[in-house]
């Protein structure tokens, strides 16, 4: 039954293959070093003698509203920069790199995540189809999170190289902030300013980021940004959150072997949804998964013990042990900075 769980996730948030793609080739790119030769196609530094023209279009923010805005602009011959932090994704604080959310801390790496959770599942029905002896073997979240990050950083390249540098888009690494209505500001993660750009107009992508509840010891907890560059896989994990980040991750870290609770304030998870669609997950996941599901449940304060695992205290007292604590409640408009 597991599969049409997971059919009825796809379903719902237009799952799709990453067509192509193979982890193993992943890996392969990534011990032989491939990554090393990048370079950037368009410059980046103020001996651009170009620099002082006006531009047509500056875009803040590299990810799919970015990329898209910035490259269509530049077909038709203007002159456009895009600014984005980083141009390399799992880079603390901000993770996410050119490309956005959906190719570093979104889409991509959690369908590779939910690629690997299926195994066990399909290894286990593989004897009714005649497979005798197939067993799931042993997970190794080191090798899988060195494959993955080949595979992002070989699309972080690719976005700067062929997609926006074949386009003629400069691509400016730092920060983006408005300074009047043509003017933005690029500052470094100092908050020092290194390059002022002239712009006719401007589009602000930014996209969104994480929001953490306001509780006592939430600097313990980690969003679905930190959770694709944990070091070591964790044993226990609290799931909290109703929607379909919260849901996937559960269900996620369930397929990889992990102890899973998920906790929902609410009657049901996925608000907003069929009735019957989310009837049907809560009765497959009650009955062919191994996740505590705590409807009604909503963490009051997160404890770190001596021994460096954490303790959940709902708001009716309860008390939860685990390793991680994931905080999938929701997502903001990353406006912080902007000078909007």
């Amino acid at each position: 039954m597991m599969p049409l769980l997971w059919t009825m996730l796809a379903l719902m948030i237009s799952f799709k293959s990453t067509t192509g793609f193979s982890l193993q080739r992943g890996l392969r790119v990534a011990r032989g070093g491939a990554q090393s030769t990048f370079r950037l196609a368009s410059s980046t530094t103020d001996n651009d003698s170009d620099n002082d023209t006006p531009y047509d279009l500056v875009v803040i923010g590299a990810g799919s509203g970015g990329v898209r805005s910035s490259r269509i602009a530049a077909s038709y011959g203007q002159k456009v920069a895009i600014v984005e932090p980083q141009l390399q994704h799992g880079i603390a604080p901000d993770y996410s790199a050119i490309g956005g959310t959906c190719v570093n801390v979104g889409c991509v790496p959690k369908k590779l995540m939910v690629f690997a959770s299926r195994y066990p599942n399909a290894i286990a029905e593989a004897a009714g189809y005649g497979w005798q002896g197939a067993t799931a073997g042993t997970f190794s979240w080191e090798t899988f999170l060195e494959a993955k990050n080949a595979e992002i950083t070989r699309l972080n390249n690719v976005y700067s190289k062929f997609v926006l540098g074949n386009a003629g888009v400069e691509i400016v690494q730092g920060y983006g902030c408005l300074n009047g209505k043509n003017e933005v500001l690029v500052k470094d993660a100092n908050g020092q300013v290194i390059r002022t750009l002239s712009t006719q107009n401007t589009v602000i992508a930014t996209g969104g980021w994480p929001n953490l509840p306001s509780i006592p010891g939430i600097e313990h907890a980690i969003s679905s940004n930190e959770i694709f560059y944990l070091p070591k896989q964790p044993k226990r994990i609290v799931c909290v959150g109703g929607g379909f980040i919260a849901l996937e991750f559960a269900q996620i870290m369930n397929g990889l072997g992990s102890e899973v609770t998920l906790m929902y304030r609410g009657d049901l998870f996925l608000r907003g949804f069929d009735q019957d669609v989310r009837e049907l997950l809560r009765d497959e996941m009650e009955t062919n998964t191994h996740i505590d599901l705590q409807f009604n449940t909503n963490p009051a304060e997160i404890i770190k013990n001596d021994d460096g695992s954490l303790t959940v205290v709902t708001e009716d007292g309860n008390r939860v042990e685990t390793d991680v604590v994931l905080m999938a409640t929701g997502r903001n408009g990353k406006i912080n900075g902007l000078n909007l």
